[in-house]
């Protein structure tokens, strides 16, 4: 049923429920736990032990310092667990060495699955420290039962996870009659801490039971404590550490051959091309607290490529980053102002957005009859600089620079050949920092970032130059179990009355809607300044409730994606949502979660755009299967950015669910499933989405997994484009019929912790049809009839000469306008097969097999056929690349 709810009923609703949603959670309370202790001594070089896994050597063999004790945690927090774990710390000037004893009554079933570095695949033990002792960071190392050692820096008091960073250290573990043991050995240059004569760092020691499913703990963490780091236990007894200066240099060097169809008519692709390239990447200790990093020329060859995707709504896509420079220590440069719990469609909005360097050209050529021109896929990093850490005052400091050259386009023409720019020389700037204060419980800092091109006749719809700002705030109290955030962000962005034109006109802004009376275009412009930010106020822990609520705001000129990220401006929203947590297995449930939230947004007008409420409830079984089920309804939708310029328009109201089910992963075989469905009253829109995973590891060293995924789209409101008629816009409508299929497969052979072979390939088809045209009569009006009005039989004409549409609308035999045929099947392949072999710690080797396709056409068909048409027929692009790198520390 249509909602036809009052809005000021709906306003009384929405703060009613704000308010309450306190007054539930103060009457949780949760419990003290008391932070143990562990006294670490320091040895002689005579005591030094042989890193083997073994722990035969004498230091281990003193039946003093060594920890037990442990607590569970999952699945029944605050009980014994089912087999004991003991471990022991010592250090020398340089080094930290740990032994660890893993008990198992049955040794035979312990699972040693290898995999390649950070896989934490079977049983493994884990190691935290804490040696900043901020209370909010981490620096993790994994071994598991195989000997694979995993590392990754945890912040935000365990929010956040960089599994990126691979320092240099030692690890092997053993099967023994008594279960498995382990040692590490870690270079103290690769930790960051103080000069305090008597260290006091956190610590925390976790073991996961892989037969059991289960984890212990050496500091017991209640399951409903606010945070994660701020509970650990101390580590005491480092007593005359010096801080070691980090000094790593690794180059390397890249020869590359790419083949693909040849066309003896196109100078450019008449032969392969091989490459040869170098570079390198460095580290040094500037402090112990504060490091440069540097590259020079960086190769991200080896990079797996990024999943096939298409945007029909005029919005950009996210891809996330998986370059190695720019992931390491990313947490330190994230500002993502509003990135509540619930999330959102704002809660990826960035003033960083590491995707834009070295990003694909922005500029284009244009070739006439018999032209043919070659452009860069990428734009090239001639070199960029970290310099980052957090001091022992508690200041957390991060300054990136990067210089990315120009890149032009090659057009040759009957034997000349010009060049022309199309991505400008760029400085990109960022500096973020962050501080401590009363006891790690408030924190307050800022960030800067800065974008400055070098442009010409053929780039100067960019700007000139992008400069954003934001501080942020945030303080907790009562044990860290509530909290206040608020932050704010400018930007301020310049350059030609085009470039500040086009942005006007993009889809995030739309300044040129004709219904908005708060926003309008100045050609004459020549920058914008806009102002965004994000206030909110939640519950952390203590008790089975969880709670937060805000609000965020996006000005009409605000302007990141020069160097950052962000969908839309214009816009301010509420959200809010609460979370019921099981402590402990209930009837058929090892665990479970019951959520509610929803999304209010307004635009700078005051017009209520948009309502969104969903429930979700999620569980683990007993036999370590898990389930979700959600449900949502968005029962008041109005739309600024459909029409892409034209007024807003009122969409029918929508809900639907959301479901997904895995099975126990611990198995060989294991799958999972999910999916969800929208639906739009009056037959106005039709979504249905479902995958699948299977999962197989037949034996210890080889898994593989495959992914379907389809997705069907059934959308009566899409807008097309926007053609003149009689100086009148016309914006055109259709009905889409829109089919997706992909299929993501992966296989990892590791043959020993050193060296692994891996493939991931996804071919992907999109196929969209259009049909039932029309244009936009009466955008908010209620009735679809009322809103489009259709063109009859003798009104449209389809061309095929010019592959696009007549239209007569005046019904008097002569043309009135032409709009394009928008019925598209795109297709992609891409495929990338990696042998890496780390001859020595931080060096390695790789061998790179790469394939692409990618073909944009009009459908011929089904969608199967055109799958096999476009991607199985056709001849791929074929990349071969040998890297190798050296680690000199």
């Amino acid at each position: 049923m249509k909602n036809k709810t009052n809005p000021m009923l709906k306003m009384r609703i929405i703060l009613s429920i704000l308010f309450s949603i306190p007054c539930v959670c103060i009457s949780q309370q949760g419990q003290i736990v008391s932070k143990k202790v562990y006294s670490s001594q320091r040895i002689s070089k005579t005591e030094i032990p042989i890193i083997d896994g073994k722990l035969e050597d004498v230091i281990w063999g003193k039946k003093n310092d060594w920890a037990s004790n442990f607590i569970q945690r999952e699945p029944t927090e605050n009980v014994s667990p089912s087999e004991e774990t003991t471990f022991k710390i010592v250090y020398d000037a340089k080094h930290l060495y740990i032994g660890i004893k893993n008990f198992d009554k049955q040794p035979e079933k312990i699972t040693n699955w290898m995999s390649r570095r950070d896989g934490f695949e079977g049983d493994w033990v884990e190691v935290i420290f804490d040696s900043y002792h901020d209370l909010r960071s981490a620096f993790s190392f994994t071994v598991t039962a195989a000997g694979v050692k995993g590392d990754k820096i945890i912040t935000l008091n365990g929010k956040s996870e960089d599994i990126t960073w691979n320092p240099i250290w030692y690890t092997k573990s053993a099967i023994t009659n008594e279960g498995w043991t382990a040692e590490m050995k870690i270079p103290l240059s690769q930790l960051r801490f103080g000069k305090s004569e008597n260290q006091v760092w956190g610590l925390q020691v976790i073991r996961n039971y892989f037969s059991n499913n289960e984890t212990s703990v050496w500091q017991r963490i209640p399951i409903d404590a606010p945070g994660w780091i701020s509970e650990f236990g101390e580590l005491h007894g480092l007593n005359g550490l010096k801080p070691q200066r980090q000094f790593e240099i690794q180059p390397f060097v890249v020869t590359s051959l790419e083949t693909f169809k040849k066309d003896p008519n196109n100078p450019y692709r008449d032969k392969h091309i091989t490459t040869i390239n170098a570079g390198i990447d460095g580290k040094i200790g500037i402090t112990n607290d504060l490091t440069l990093d540097f590259t020079i020329n960086p190769d991200f060859g080896q990079v797996e490529a990024d999943p096939a995707a298409i945007a029909l709504d005029g919005f950009q896509l996210f891809f996330r980053e998986q370059r190695p420079f720019f992931v390491e220590n990313k947490n330190i440069f994230n500002y993502q102002f509003s990135n509540p719990i619930v999330g959102g469609s704002f809660s990826r909005d960035n003033l960083f957005y590491s995707r834009r360097i070295g990003r694909n050209p922005q500029g284009f050529v244009k070739t006439e009859t018999d032209e043919f021109s070659d452009a860069p896929e990428r734009t090239t990093i001639l070199g960029a600089v970290k310099f980052s850490g957090k001091t022992k005052d508690g200041w957390s400091i991060g300054v990136m620079e990067s210089m990315t050259t120009n890149e032009y386009a090659k057009i040759y023409n009957n034997g000349s050949e010009r060049e022309q720019l199309i991505e400008p020389f760029t400085n990109y700037f960022v500096g973020r920092v962050q501080k401590d204060f009363n006891n790690r419980n408030t924190f307050f800092g800022g960030i800067v970032t800065s974008t400055i091109r070098n442009l010409d006749t053929n780039t100067d719809f960019l700007h000139k130059s992008a400069t954003t700002a934001g501080i942020d705030f945030m303080h907790q109290w009562k044990n860290r179990t509530w909290y206040l955030g608020a932050n704010m962000v400018m930007s301020h962005v310049e350059g030609s009355e085009k470039s500040i034109l086009r942005t006007q006109l993009s889809i995030p802004h739309l300044f040129q809607r004709t219904d908005a009376g708060h926003v309008s275009i100045d050609p004459t412009k020549t920058s914008l300044t806009g102002t965004g930010g994000d206030i909110k106020f939640g519950k952390a822990g203590q008790g089975h409730l969880k709670f937060e609520t805000g609000f965020t705001w996006r000005s009409p000129e605000l302007e990141l994606n020069d160097l950052g990220f962000m969908l839309e401006a214009d816009d301010i929203q509420n959200y809010a949502g609460i979370t019921y947590n099981s402590l402990k297995p209930f009837g058929a449930f090892r665990k479970g979660t019951l959520t509610y939230q929803h999304w209010f947004k307004w635009d700078f007008e005051g017009n209520l755009n948009y309502i969104d409420w969903d429930v979700e409830a999620r569980g683990t079984f007993q036999n370590n299967w898990n389930a979700t089920v959600g449900f949502f309804s968005q029962p008041h939708i109005y739309s600024k950015s459909l029409l892409q310029g034209g007024p807003r328009i009122y969409l029918p109201d929508q809900y639907g669910f959301w479901w997904a089910l895995g099975t126990d992963t611990r198995k060989k075989l294991s799958f999972s499933l999910d999916g969800w469905t929208k639906t739009g009253n009056e037959d106005s829109y039709f979504l249905l989405d479902n995958g699948l995973k299977i999962t197989y590891q037949p034996i210890n060293q080889f898994s593989l997994s495959v992914s379907p995924r389809y997705n069907m789209i059934r959308h009566r409101l899409q807008y097309n484009e926007t053609v003149d008629f009689s100086g009148l816009p016309r914006y055109i409508m259709s009905k889409l019929d829109r089919d997706t299929f992909s299929l993501a497969f992966r296989f990892n052979y590791t043959i020993n912790p050193n060296l692994s072979i891996q493939y991931y390939a996804e071919p992907y088809i999109s196929k969209g049809v259009y049909s039932n045209f029309g244009y936009m009569n009466h955008a908010l009006a209620k009735s679809h009839n009322e809103q489009i009005a259709y063109y009859t039989d003798s009104q449209i004409f389809f061309d095929e000469t010019n592959n696009n549409y007549a239209i007569d609308e005046a019904s008097d035999d002569s043309v009135d306008y032409h709009f394009k045929d928008p019925d598209f099947s795109f297709a992609q392949f891409r495929s990338n097969l990696v042998v890496r072999y780390e001859y020595k710690p931080g060096s390695e080797i790789f061998l790179v097999w790469a394939q692409g396709i990618t073909d944009n056409n009009r459908p011929t068909g089904g969608l199967f056929r055109s799958f096999d048409n476009q991607i199985f027929s056709a001849q791929p692009n074929n990349t071969f690349l040998i890297k190798a790198t050296y680690r000199f520390f």
